[in-house]
């Protein structure tokens, strides 16, 4: 059901081949990017997780449903029919293509440009090549390796991101400082081109069927002022959530709903430039040149820094005088207590 023409473009990606996104880390997504209207388009869509988030967070924001319609496609089938019937109890417009089909061989969708992206592509998936993407257009940054698809779907969806879009999307942590077989010379190129926003690392354990450690990219077409933005151009934002959620049972994390509002409420308030600031350990703003120091590495961990350590007010030097004295104290008394028991294993006749 084509939507129609007068409605904004918002692209929007999920995943069968990962199987499951956790709830937590879709409506971090939305709560950050903030989809309120348009369409949505999902080129490896799962069952439409990502597209039935966006539908709660226009109901809880007090967003017209009717406002968005959404373009997918899906190369299992079974899949492909289950997003469609979640699409249809839900009233949401949708163009799923004809029939399941590979999004980089044969996209149903060619000339679809759109506002907004979300996705959770495969992880480091290895079977994508074809010989007829050599020279493909959407490799715009670079040819990806033909070993992994990663920086395929990055630049499959900035193909059919709009002059203003902002995307989002879920990737294996090697994406953000691999330099084999071209990987960091598209990164680098992705970065002097401005369109890198945001980097957040996640906590491992937050899915259920690999261990695979994520983190997710965040990129925009156009970082000068706008919608009551400021300019960020030559800027990124990185937020190391690595020590956010609980465990939820022996094996699985989560987030709270106070994780999800603290990254959001962070990427909004560096947007707009008001009350934001860096927080050691946790995020930072940097500049493109300091990126460049570091070879285009993007691991959050590597500029946020170290936690502030908390000042007690007790200098220094006093305070190694006092627990190198403590250290010794401790060492006397161990070695009273070994000649103690030596001397009550004795008397039972034991050699020692």
């Amino acid at each position: 059901m084509p939507a129609p023409s007068y409605r904004r473009h918002i692209l929007l990606f999920s995943s069968a081949a990962n199987n499951y996104t956790p709830k937590a880390i879709v409506t971090l997504i939305v709560e950050m990017l903030q989809p309120f209207k348009g369409r949505v388009y999902d080129p490896a869509m799962g069952s439409g997780g990502f597209f039935v988030q966006s539908e709660r967070f226009i109901e809880e924001y007090g967003g017209k449903l009717g406002n968005i319609s959404v373009y997918g496609q899906e190369s299992n089938p079974t899949t492909w029919r289950l997003a469609a019937m979640n699409m249809a109890i839900r009233g949401i417009d949708y163009n799923f293509g004809k029939e399941p089909a590979n999004s980089f061989t044969n996209d149903k969708h060619p000339d679809l440009r759109a506002d907004f992206v979300m996705a959770n592509p495969p992880f480091n998936m290895k079977e994508w090549w074809d010989a007829k993407l050599e020279g493909d257009a959407r490799w715009k940054y670079g040819t990806p390796p033909q070993g992994n698809a990663n920086f395929a779907w990055m630049q499959h969806m900035l193909y059919h991101l709009a002059p203003n879009g902002s995307m989002a999307l879920l990737l294996a942590n090697g994406s953000m400082s691999s330099n084999t077989s071209g990987e960091g010379d598209i990164r680098k190129n992705l970065l002097e081109a401005d369109l890198v926003e945001s980097m957040i690392a996640l906590p491992g354990q937050l899915f259920t069927n690999t261990q695979i450690p994520a983190c997710i990219w965040f990129l925009a077409k156009n970082k000068k002022a706008r919608n009551g933005h400021r300019d960020r151009t030559g800027e990124v934002l990185f937020i190391d959530a690595r020590n956010m959620g609980y465990m939820k049972d022996r094996v699985l994390r989560d987030f709270t709903s106070e994780d999800i509002h603290k990254s959001a409420d962070t990427f909004h308030n560096w947007r707009k430039g008001e009350g934001y600031e860096d927080i050691a350990a946790f995020c930072k703003s940097v500049k493109l040149d300091e990126i460049k120091k570091h070879d285009y590495v993007l691991t959050p961990g590597r500029y946020v820094g170290a936690p502030d350590e908390e000042d007690d007010g007790e200098p220094f030097a006093e305070k190694m005088s006092r627990l190198t004295s403590q250290l010794s104290e401790q060492f006397t008394q161990s070695d009273k207590l070994e000649a103690e028991i030596k001397k009550n294993l004795a008397g039972l006749g034991y050699e020692v």
